[in-house]
């Protein structure tokens, strides 16, 4: 598998059709695509995430479209006229507030999505067959297995199918094999979203995300709590995806394992539209002032049509475009950052000083006595959360390590790490770091 580069900073977006939003699959128009592919090339972006329905490319478990994958595949083609890369993800699964699977998962066949052998050969094959049909392409970057997939396997989901942090991984290690059958040459991920970092007990973990297929994606929301309590310019929701970036680095076993902002975006009214974009400038500031990362893909193209009911109202505004195409502030601002991090040195310097952060394991059959905490601690509100930010906001630069790695001599030489802080000593007038 091709380990992704990050010599030079990428910059995308997650592709929202202007028209239709992705119901567009249902009655795909090329014209009315290139017309978007268009707009997202003008602001200089090379690559974008795009998200098949998969009730429609696989409406029974031994049918997968041919002519729903034709469509996916003209997008693809019409992507690299334009100079854009793209990364499909699969199992969709999950998508701005809506549920998205096919009947052969549900009431009556009412089967479990990770572990039934059915559903999970049924899966295998779909994400095996749209790998398969764009191996090849020179564009073509690899596949992400479905987007926030996790979002299902438990709390706060209304009808979860509930599993073990190991029924996970061995669900989460057959789909990457499934896109690397399909598409051997390429580089092929998973994506949760912040529940495996945040949430006690959640059964897709941070190891899993710093650890499985070839780089770790992180999903950046600031209407998790941060905004709520920092405030729309507060440091700690301008560094939010910087956070993320630096915690996943924590449970990866490769020191330099690239790490992909897969998705960040600035929700009204948590961000209000006259600040969006210099928060869309501070969070990509930040977030490539760690090192190793792989790129930036904005959430996302066009906004969602007004004429499509029942989304939450943020979704209506979170576009870099307006419905008519028109480019809003935080696009332009988006172009700028592209244009000039593009332009500056790489990679970023390391971080030389780190936040230790104690917290039990979570992988079934490694859970361990004692006092230790659990994920939530990471959360926003969370004792971890906090000292990060009030570090950042002092002006550090702080890494995180596991308290299991503080005395990993050889693991901090090759992260640059040189000095540790605890919670406690990052705690208001208190000294901070010792010789790690």
């Amino acid at each position: 598998m091709t380990t992704p580069s990050v010599s030079t900073p990428r910059f995308g977006v997650n592709y929202t059709p202007s028209r239709d939003w992705f119901h567009h699959w249902l009655d795909f128009d090329l014209d009315a695509v290139r017309t978007d592919l268009d707009a997202i090339a003008s602001l200089g972006l090379d690559h974008i995430r795009v998200f098949p329905l998969w009730p429609v490319f696989q409406p029974n478990r031994a049918v997968v479209r041919p002519r729903a994958v034709e469509h996916l595949v003209q997008l693809v083609d019409a992507a690299a006229e334009r100079g854009l890369d793209v990364n499909v993800d699969g199992l969709q699964g999950h998508l701005s507030s809506f549920d998205f699977l096919p009947a052969w998962t549900g009431t009556w066949h009412r089967r479990n999505l990770f572990t039934d052998p059915d559903v999970v050969e049924g899966e295998a094959h779909y994400l095996r067959t749209l790998a398969a049909a764009l191996a090849g392409k020179p564009n073509f970057l690899g596949m992400t297995v479905g987007n926030e997939i996790n979002q299902f396997s438990g709390d706060p989901h209304p009808d979860p199918d509930r599993i073990t942090p190991r029924q996970a991984e061995q669900w989460l290690r057959r789909m990457l094999d499934a896109c690397a059958e399909g598409a051997p040459g390429n580089w092929h991920l998973h994506a949760e979203y912040d529940a495996a970092w945040y949430l006690d007990g959640h059964p897709f973990t941070p190891a899993h995300s710093a650890r499985l297929g070839a780089v770790t994606a992180v999903h950046s929301w600031v209407f998790n709590g941060t905004a709520q309590r920092h405030g729309p310019g507060g440091t700690a929701t301008e560094h939010h995806a910087a956070y993320l970036i630096e915690l996943s680095k924590a449970w990866a076993d490769d020191p330099h394992r690239p790490v992909w902002l897969q998705e960040v975006g600035a929700p009204q009214p948590h961000i209000p539209a006259g600040r969006a974009a210099a928060f869309t400038r501070a969070t990509v500031d930040a977030a490539l002032d760690c090192t190793d990362v792989w790129g930036v893909t904005w959430w996302c193209s066009h906004d969602v049509p007004r004429h499509l009911a029942d989304f939450p109202e943020l979704e209506y505004s979170l576009g870099l475009f307006t419905e008519d195409h028109r480019p809003k502030p935080l696009a332009r601002a988006l172009a700028e950052a592209a244009q000039e991090h593009r332009a500056a040195p790489r990679p970023a310097p390391p971080r030389t000083t780190a936040l230790v952060l104690d917290v039990r394991p979570e992988e079934e059959g490694t859970r361990e006595a004692g006092d230790r905490p659990g994920r939530s601690v990471c959360a926003p509100g969370g004792a971890f959360f906090e000292a990060f930010a009030r570090l950042t906001a002092d002006g550090a630069r702080p890494a995180v390590v596991l308290a299991e790695r503080a005395d990993d001599t050889a693991h901090l030489a090759a992260r640059g790490i040189t000095d540790l802080v605890t919670v406690a000593e990052a705690a208001p007038g208190s000294s901070t770091g010792r010789p790690a």
